[in-house]
């Protein structure tokens, strides 16, 4: 497709892609989607989300974050020039930045983006191919997979191998992802593990941008604006909807665990004497510590220690 027709695919793909990969609690928050004029790139459009990704992370790293984490997405889409900017609601010292523009070519450009000569020397070129490329078995879906998929509007497709070569309407997405995580003993792993997720987010979406080209081919900016705006309301509402319950189901775990019941009063356990053994093992603690203070039973985690000194 043309640098054109991918203005109105990018916000199509966006907002459907975005409500796809939103359940139970998890997913794409928009928080604000309003116009903005930048005195270099001119009139665009602001955007904030929450994308709220616990369960989404490596098994590694959820032992050390809390289970409501989201990152906080700000772009500026000044199309066909776009800033993205990502951080972390618990770990101030991670980021990420991506400044991208679309062409009209198959990614033969060697600096759209205007890197300076120190970011060339640190710049390692990824090509991104929708057709060859492996997609993740559990988001592969076949009516979505450009090696067997036609488009009826346009008659595009199915893509054949050396695509990029002899397609007479191509265009690139050229994106220049920066990772930064300041954290010693896990820059490098958590850096390489964000690069990856990205590339995989923008694979299955540009997969997806070909796909649907169908549903969105022919809409315009009006059209897929109000497309946008229903897809976030019911996103945003099926988000908080599952929070609030994920939020209400641990509050009710809590009472139970400490002995009271839904309607606030305690069981028949008497708590407040406590049992003899419980007792001795308070007297045990407080013997332990060394100064008659007695010792807390949970140690600071990780990151605990680490927001302390950062």
């Amino acid at each position: 497709m043309s640098v054109e027709e991918y203005h109105i695919g990018q916000l199509y793909m966006i907002a459907r892609h975005s409500s796809e990969q939103s359940d139970g609690g998890e997913g794409v928050e928009v928080i604000e989607n309003v116009p903005h004029t930048d005195p270099s790139h001119g009139e665009g459009q602001f955007t904030e989300k929450r994308i709220h990704l616990s369960g989404k992370l490596p098994p590694w790293a959820r032992a050390y974050v809390p289970r409501f984490i989201y990152l906080t997405e700000k772009a500026w889409n000044y199309y066909p020039y776009t800033e993205t900017e990502y951080t972390c609601s618990v770990i101030p010292r991670f980021s990420i930045k991506i400044r991208t523009r679309y062409e009209n070519n198959n990614g033969s450009s060697e600096n759209c983006l205007n890197v300076n000569e120190e970011e060339l020397k640190q710049r390692i070129v990824d090509h991104v191919d929708i057709l060859t490329d492996p997609v993740d078995e559990r988001h592969y879906k076949k009516e979505e997979d450009p090696a067997t998929f036609k488009s009826e509007k346009t008659g595009r497709g199915p893509l054949k191998e050396g695509w990029r070569e002899c397609a007479e309407v191509i265009m690139c997405s050229y994106k220049l992802v920066d990772v930064s995580f300041q954290v010693f003993g896990f820059q490098t792993k958590v850096e390489e593990w964000a690069q990856r997720a990205i590339r995989n987010v923008l694979l299955l979406g540009h997969r997806q941008a070909f796909a649907w080209i169908d549903e969105w081919h022919g809409m315009t900016i009006e059209d897929v604006r109000q497309y946008e705006i229903g897809m976030q309301e019911e996103t945003n509402a099926r988000i908080r909807s599952a929070q609030e319950k994920l939020d209400s189901d641990s509050s009710e775990a809590e009472k139970k665990e400490k002995g009271i019941d839904s309607d606030g009063t305690e069981d028949a356990l008497d708590h407040s004497e406590g049992s003899e053994s419980e007792k001795k093992q308070d007297s045990s603690s407080s013997k332990g510590s060394g100064s008659g203070t007695p010792v807390s039973p949970q140690k600071p985690g990780y990151f605990s220690s680490w927001f302390k000194w950062s």
